[in-house]
């Protein structure tokens, strides 16, 4: 199968967010002086009063976030997924979801996929934290409509939300006309099938396509569906496809506990228990490397979704 490469979904971000600002005044952006990197210069450039390069201090950017949200503003605050989620975790726990304040937050490198920069800026454990939150959304979208889609969304959700981009150039899952069918809370089937069910999110949405095609040359029909939403988790639509596989293999790039693949079984369990396979870090930090060689050596691509749906089948 042969995919085509789009820009990052951080740019995506930054694009939908200057898009977001002109019809909103009350948006305003915070950044841990990385906006060259999170793609929030492209908002300062446009809006510089309404942008506040904090500094490398990742905490008290989101206890100023939290103090413009209750002023009746609407913050947006980008960092890095590990320096976010680790280094501010204590704020974003009391400071935001506590009182429950809006507050959105979307988080560059997300994943191994940051490649070079190594273990210290590779975030593996940021959507089991985020999910953990009473009250956020976590989402995780594979491409660049599929972030522009969701944007507008979360800006009009009443509660806090969190956002993971990536660095790397990304597979194309969804165009123009397909980008309005993309929302909030609601996984998409990308892929029919009634063979095996393949439920991924992020980059790894386009590895189980690949996947899915794979198993397809041997006669096995893989339904893949791209859970962009991992809280809310729509359960609905994800044991909908078990009942009618009765297999499941899910696909993120993140740390095996507490992610995506913790969220569904654990709704599969109650509704609709199957059989299951997990892709994703195998509990480990990555070293420093080129992504794509990251993600094969961690068993996150394609060949490895595909031997573990072989697991299941055989």
């Amino acid at each position: 199968m042969n995919l085509e490469y789009g820009p990052p979904t951080r740019n995506a971000y930054g694009e939908a967010l200057v898009e977001l600002g002109r019809q909103h005044e009350e948006i305003v952006v915070l950044d841990g002086d990385l906006a060259k990197s999170t793609r929030t210069y492209m908002f300062q450039q446009e809006f510089p009063e309404r942008f506040y390069n904090v500094g490398i201090q990742e905490a008290n950017m989101v206890g100023l976030a939290a103090g413009l949200s209750a002023s009746g503003l609407l913050p947006f605050v980008s960092s890095f997924a590990c320096f976010l989620t680790n280094r501010a975790y204590d704020q974003m726990r009391v400071s935001v979801a506590y009182p429950r304040l809006n507050v959105k937050f979307v988080a560059s490198h997300g994943g191994i996929s940051g490649g070079e920069d190594g273990a210290t800026q590779q975030s593996v454990e940021d959507l089991a934290l985020m999910s953990s939150l009473p009250g956020m959304i976590v989402c995780v979208p594979a491409d660049g409509y599929a972030t522009r889609a969701l944007m507008p969304q979360l800006l009009t959700a009443e509660t806090s939300c969190y956002m993971r981009t990536g660095r790397p150039r990304v597979p194309v899952i969804y165009d123009s006309e397909s980008e309005s069918g993309i929302e909030l809370g609601k996984a998409n089937v990308i892929r029919p099938g009634d063979d095996l069910t393949i439920v991924a999110c992020g980059l790894l949405v386009a590895e189980a396509l690949v996947a899915a095609e794979n198993l397809a040359e041997e006669g096995v029909e893989a339904e893949v569906i791209d859970s962009h939403t991992m809280k809310p988790l729509d359960e609905a639509t994800i044991v909908q496809s078990a009942r009618k596989t009765g297999r499941v293999v899910v696909a993120e790039e993140h740390q095996i506990w507490g992610g995506l693949g913790s969220a569904v079984a654990r709704a599969l369990s109650a509704r609709e228990p199957v059989p299951m396979r997990f892709v994703a870090i195998d509990d480990t930090y990555a070293e420093s490397g080129e992504a794509r060689e990251l993600l094969d050596a961690y068993g996150l691509t394609a060949p490895h979704i595909y031997n573990k749906a072989r697991e299941l089948l055989d």
